[in-house]
């Protein structure tokens, strides 16, 4: 039995919350590896409906749970998701949850300069979530950040603080805004601490240890392909690295532990936030995948922009993130229309293109080419098998196979844990 990294292939909000809750059933063990509390994802079991950022999906089935040193941690927000899940009955302890102790902090001063930011860019604004990630992502790689085994020590507290401060306090004096008063920042961090250190360990060694005993691993990332800092719809992308190449570098493994990359991949697309996207709907199509899909960020509430499927950008991301296979979700958003179209081509510049070129300005600029396809105009959902869907349901999925160049191993027709057709197991490759 192989492990297997789940990402998402379009702009996030794919439904991996569902799927990595699937898969957990046949994993040992779950791994966040990028991202912060801006992602969301949201599992209903037995009626009750948990909304993840931080936690890894395999917490709520008490599956042993990873956050790796890819993740930059508010720690915060981590307590208090932890309280909230625990509410519903599900008990978080440091046997469940491991925390990497080499993982980056969120700190308050973070959040207070993202959300500054964005207000001051005004139209330019990128559609951040305001929660400090790209400014704690900029402190790690800058090296002034600090990491979650620094809050055992209460002298290095203060050394980073201070150092970190001397870059925060000069970009505050250049906004003609209020500086952070150092000394109430450390407070807040020492008072912090002892909550959170008894979940820090080194998670290289837990991951050594996993892959020696030959666990089943799941790697689960948060947003998608086309978020990613290098391979994304820049700069209108997340402050992480969205593929499957970081779920190695960001959980302290090798890239060959990784094994099968599963795609999450809406039978449409949808994206939150600024930034292009070829095959937007601004009519009634778009507002009735929206209302179907009940697309609202898990995380802040913001309303998603909805679109055809598109094939261009979903088989760029295959090719870039090595995806092996997809699961296909939503499909029964669709079940109501009479036809459907899917991109299979862009236009640019009066010539036909088959990527998403890398220049904001040309990715503003294409124009979707579309293939229209007769809908079922019958319900999918709930659907468990194959022969339960309409014939014009098959034609559409065989379609998108041929045009991402992937093959679809899952099929979800309903936000419920079994309304799910496995056409192959990624465990078992």
């Amino acid at each position: 039995m192989g492990n297997v990294a789940v990402v998402g292939s379009q702009w996030g909000d794919e439904g991996k919350g569902k799927i990595v809750d699937w898969l957990s059933e046949r994993a040992d063990m779950v791994v966040r590896f990028q991202g912060g509390h801006n992602a969301g994802h949201t599992l209903v079991i037995d009626g009750k409906t948990y909304k993840l950022s931080l936690l890894p999906s395999g917490v709520v089935r008490g599956k042993p749970s990873i956050i790796g040193n890819g993740v930059v941690v508010d720690p915060w927000a981590l307590l208090d998701e932890i309280k909230r899940v625990g509410d519903l009955g599900v008990k978080i302890t440091p046997e469940i949850l491991k925390l990497a102790d080499n993982a980056a902090l969120i700190l308050p001063v973070h959040r207070r300069l993202d959300q500054a930011r964005e207000a001051a860019a005004g139209a330019g604004q990128i559609g951040t979530t305001g929660r400090g990630i790209g400014p704690a992502y900029e402190d790690k790689v800058a090296r002034r950040a600090l990491r979650v085994c620094d809050l055992a020590d209460e002298a290095t507290i203060t050394a980073k603080v201070e150092r970190m401060l001397l870059h925060h306090n000069a970009l505050w004096r250049g906004l003609g805004q209020e500086e952070v008063n150092g000394a109430e920042l450390i407070a807040q961090i020492k008072e912090v601490a002892p909550k959170i250190l008894p979940y820090a360990v080194p998670v290289w060694e837990t991951m050594a240890e996993a892959r020696r005993d030959r666990k089943r691993i799941l790697f689960e990332g948060a947003q998608g392909a086309m978020l990613d800092v290098d391979h994304g719809t820049y700069p209108f992308v997340t402050s992480s690295n969205t593929v499957s190449g970081q779920a190695a570098a960001g959980s302290g493994i090798g890239p060959g532990s990784v094994g099968y990359v599963l795609g999450i991949t809406k039978a449409y697309t949808t994206r939150v936030g600024a930034g292009p996207f070829p095959t937007e709907l601004t009519d009634a199509v778009g507002q009735l995948l929206g209302e179907r899909g009940r697309e609202f960020g898990t995380v802040t509430g913001r309303k998603r922009r909805c679109g055809w499927f598109d094939a261009v950008m979903v088989r760029q991301a295959i090719k870039v993130g090595g995806i092996s296979g997809i699961a296909l979700t939503k499909l029964d958003v669709l079940d109501t229309l009479t036809e459907i179209k899917v991109c299979v081509g862009y236009e640019l510049n009066g010539k036909r293109v088959q990527g998403l070129p890398s220049a904001m300005g040309l990715q503003a600029v294409v124009k979707p080419i579309y293939e229209t396809m007769t809908g079922w105009n019958c319900s999918t959902r709930g659907a468990r098998s194959w022969a339960q869907l309409p014939a014009e349901a098959i034609k559409y999925i065989r379609r998108i196979e041929e045009l991402i160049e992937a093959p679809v191993a899952l099929l979800s027709t309903s936000p419920e844990r079994d309304d799910t057709i496995l056409v192959r197991d990624p465990f078992a490759d």
